[in-house]
């Protein structure tokens, strides 16, 4: 590292981040440092912050220089975002960098579930060859999903059902108008679905707002998977769903906490369960680095970052 580098001010990375991608956007900005000792956090201006770290009033006073965050994603429950107001530092966030990820991610649950992928791997492994008459084999085409929540992750999501012959219809309160059909409440939307998919953050609204009475009016077999906030979904009304048919899979990637303490819902066999990894293909994950980067050189540059909490 040349003189002239070390004396560019300091950005951190809080949780993993690829240097080899970040550093090159910051360049003649700042200079990057993805493993920082208690000393680079004291010196540093900006900060990388990955989804799964706390950024607390704690974590802050050990950041006195700190001038930025950028949070990869969207998500800023685990940002103090008014201990950040009250230093004036800018919240920077990445939305839209993982949008394709996460929607693919949710096709790939709803089909594994409706096609049982797993039982039949299992029923393979373990040479029931003549026990496959037993185990559903579904279909998208024909049946109906409703997404729950819907920015850029559920029109994504509507896009690649469509494009497998299902009809769409959304939900989300906050929305007046789409392109495909918009339901009115809650209970319209799951009204003959066949599948849901939840893209809903977590707020004081959403919280537990999948329980046992919502999966109790569910269509019989309802395929249901959960790619936004765990604590949208009350596990325990999910388990009694699958165990009475009102469920016919589940598929998760988020929990209420992470990483999740065992919960009996996970041995059900009609359930899939990734760790909240929908989201990070290699190319949403460099996509997600280098839009955190621009917003802290923005910062830095005294400009307007695009995406602020």
């Amino acid at each position: 590292m040349d003189q002239r580098s070390h004396e560019l001010p300091l950005v951190v990375g809080l949780g993993p981040v690829d240097a080899a991608t970040v550093s090159p956007v910051l360049e003649g900005v700042a200079r990057f440092v993805a493993d920082p000792s208690p000393a680079d956090l004291e010196n540093a201006v900006g900060a990388i912050v990955r989804a799964h770290v706390h950024l607390d009033k704690a974590m802050f006073a050990t950041l006195p220089a700190l001038r930025v965050v950028a949070r990869t994603g969207v998500g800023t429950e685990r940002v103090d975002l008014d201990e950040a107001r009250a230093r004036s530092i800018p919240v920077v966030i990445t939305p839209g960098a993982n949008t394709d990820a996460v929607a693919e991610g949710a096709l790939a649950h709803l089909l594994a579930l409706t096609k049982s992928l797993a039982p039949l791997t299992h029923l393979v492994k373990t040479g029931a060859w003549d026990d496959r008459a037993t185990i559903p084999v579904g279909d998208l085409r024909g049946g109906t999903l409703a997404i729950l929540g819907y920015g850029r992750i559920g029109r994504a999501v509507a896009r690649l059902a469509q494009a497998f012959g299902m009809n769409c219809v959304a939900y989300d309160p906050f929305v007046t108008e789409a392109d495909i059909r918009l339901a009115a409440s809650l209970e319209e939307a799951l009204a003959g679905a066949t599948h849901v998919s939840v893209h809903l953050p977590a707020t004081n609204d959403t919280t537990g707002l999948i329980n046992r009475e919502v999966i109790a009016s569910l269509e019989p077999q309802t395929i249901l998977v959960n790619l936004a906030r765990g604590e949208v979904l009350d596990l325990d009304a999910a388990l009694w769903g699958l165990q009475t048919g009102h469920l016919g899979g589940l598929g998760l990637d988020v929990f209420p906490e992470e990483p999740p303490a065992h919960h009996p819902v996970f041995e059900h066999p009609r359930v899939i369960l990734t760790p909240h990894v929908m989201g990070l293909t290699t190319a949403s994950t460099a996509a997600t680095f280098i839009q955190a980067a621009e917003g802290i050189a923005d910062v830095l540059r005294g400009k307007t970052p695009a995406f602020q909490a």
